[in-house]
């Protein structure tokens, strides 16, 4: 007899993200409960829109079980609309699941599903796209662009072209004007909006951010010797960046203008080309999640804009 959790979501399963073995197993378990629970493999943009549209009165819960972009695609598809985006994490990074308490255990998900609880998120837009955990532009763009070239994933593969990019990093200028305030001009390494803490992989760019806070958190890191990179990696992953004398963070709710010469960024970890004047703003509420039993932020209150 079928599970009744199952009766309630839809997996949609991008079978090219993710890193073997992990991949792999959690096709392999899908297809196992295949007579349980309803999932279909979705192979582009378009292919997970219908499949959402298609079964739209069906289900109330839409699982993204890939990789961030398979996420970010999912979760565009659902913003607004008041069904539920739950994950099931196969990807390299893994930012927006490691924040939301999501794991790639099914049987955990099903619990999660059977509890049926969720919460209110934000999101970012940037330039009319939406955005659920981080953007930006500078090393962690630059790699994002690089690793889209690249044949293999995984964490090391990331390390690696991580490496190559800080060695050929350069400073860029940028003006980052906030709407009805201040306008800053800095020559900088990173510029990012972060609507969660983590790039993904536990690398922390904006420690005091909550995706559910009403609030942008918009990260500079200035240019800084480059023989001090392991300890900026190491303040990274241990939460301590806020410290640097090289970061900075301003929190808003308001509209931000990033003017840069730079066009590679990046959205949720997604290379995009963006020119001109890149216009970023919080949707407060955009989008309701499955409430896992590892959430830390669903206690957190929404600021009031003003």
């Amino acid at each position: 007899m079928p599970d009744p959790a199952t009766n309630k979501a839809l997996f949609i399963l991008n079978p090219n993200a993710g890193i073997p073995p992990l991949k792999f197993f959690v096709s392999e378990e899908l297809r196992r409960r295949r007579d349980e629970l309803a999932y279909y493999k979705s192979l582009s943009v378009d292919e997970s829109g219908n499949l959402i549209r298609n079964n739209f009165d069906k289900y109330n819960i839409f699982i993204a079980a890939g990789g961030d972009g398979t996420v970010h695609t999912i979760a565009s598809r659902l913003a607004g609309t008041g069904k539920l985006l739950g994950v099931l994490p196969i990807g390299s990074g893994n930012g927006f699941a490691r924040e939301l308490g999501f794991g790639p255990i099914i049987g955990t998900l099903l619990k999660d599903i059977e509890r049926n609880e969720s919460f209110d998120i934000d999101m970012i837009t940037v330039n009319g796209e939406l955005c659920l955990n981080v953007a930006g532009v500078g090393l962690d763009s630059f790699v994002a662009h690089s690793f889209d070239k690249l044949g293999t994933r995984g964490f090391w593969s990331y390390v690696w072209v991580t490496i190559g990019n800080f060695i050929r990093l350069r400073p860029f200028q940028a003006e980052i004007h906030f709407d009805g305030g201040e306008t800053i001009r800095e020559d900088l390494f990173v510029l990012v909006a972060a609507n969660t803490r983590q790039f993904g992989n536990y690398a922390f760019i904006a420690p005091d951010a909550a995706p559910n806070d009403g609030m942008l958190d918009i990260v500079m890191l200035k240019p800084f010797p480059k023989l001090l990179f392991p300890v900026i990696i190491f303040d990274l992953f241990t939460k301590r960046l806020g410290r640097s004398k090289y970061y900075r963070s301003v929190r808003t709710d308001r509209e931000v203008t990033i003017r840069t010469v730079e066009t590679r960024f990046q959205i949720d970890g997604e290379p995009v080309t963006l020119e001109g004047d890149v216009k970023i703003n919080i949707r407060k509420k955009a989008l309701k999640v499955l409430k896992t039993r590892k959430n830390k932020f669903a206690s957190v209150s929404v600021a009031e804009g003003t």
